[in-house]
């Protein structure tokens, strides 16, 4: 999923639009009309064949050139990645599922005053194994030290889901016992129990959209 928010199209400068890119529904107008992105996460993944992968990627490329803000979570973390030059692989210790802890060493400066561990949602079997050129850390853990990444000040990535709140979460949980493996699902109902610190990381994702001083169109 793709979402933006417009510019100068006649809707509220915050009101975000949904593009379904997984249906081929991307934007159509100049890149210029959308005051950023934002690529969320996705049952799909990047290394599959989905026709779709490739306009995304365009998409992509063509906004990070422009210097539009782009927010990105888990799968869109990982389309900015292989969009970009990147390199993305299977997690060799196979899914982190549930809730996590990560920690934030070198937040950029819209993160200012924050340096430490989060608590955040999970949900992925891949993971960054090449940044793309210019990318720079700025939170991970042992198993995923690509955490998150940013570039210059336009690019705001994370592996995590800020996006997803926690009964969604449960609720997920619950529809994938009996597909996803039982010590998964047991570790990921576990874990559970924390209380994640998804705000902040959406917070941050506000800041970097309110403070991109953006080039004229």
């Amino acid at each position: 999923m793709l979402t933006v928010q417009h510019q100068n199209v006649g809707l509220a400068r915050d009101q975000p639009n949904p593009f379904a890119v997984k249906d081929v529904v991307l934007p159509d107008r100049a890149q210029s009309d959308f005051d950023g992105f934002i690529v969320t996460g996705s049952p799909t993944s990047v290394l599959g064949k989905a026709p779709w992968l490739d306009q995304l990627a365009d998409t992509i490329r063509q906004a990070e050139a422009a210097k539009i803000p782009l927010f990105d979570a888990c799968f869109g973390h990982h389309a900015i990645v292989l969009a970009l030059g990147g390199e993305i692989s299977s997690n060799a210790q196979g899914w982190s599922y549930g809730t996590t802890d990560t920690n934030v060493h070198t937040p950029p400066p819209w993160m200012e005053g924050f340096n430490g561990p989060l608590t955040i949602h999970t949900a992925h079997e891949e993971q960054v194994s090449q940044l793309p050129n210019d990318a720079k850390i700025y939170m991970g853990r042992e198993g995923c030290l690509v955490g998150g990444f940013t570039i210059d000040n336009h690019v705001f990535t994370a592996q995590y889901h800020p996006e997803i709140d926690t009964h969604f979460m449960a609720a997920l949980i619950g529809e994938l016992e009996g597909v996803k493996p039982a010590d998964v699902i047991k570790h990921a109902r576990k874990g559970m129990t924390q209380t994640p610190d998804s705000t902040l990381i959406c917070q941050m994702d506000h800041a970097v959209f309110r403070s991109k001083t953006r080039p004229p169109p």
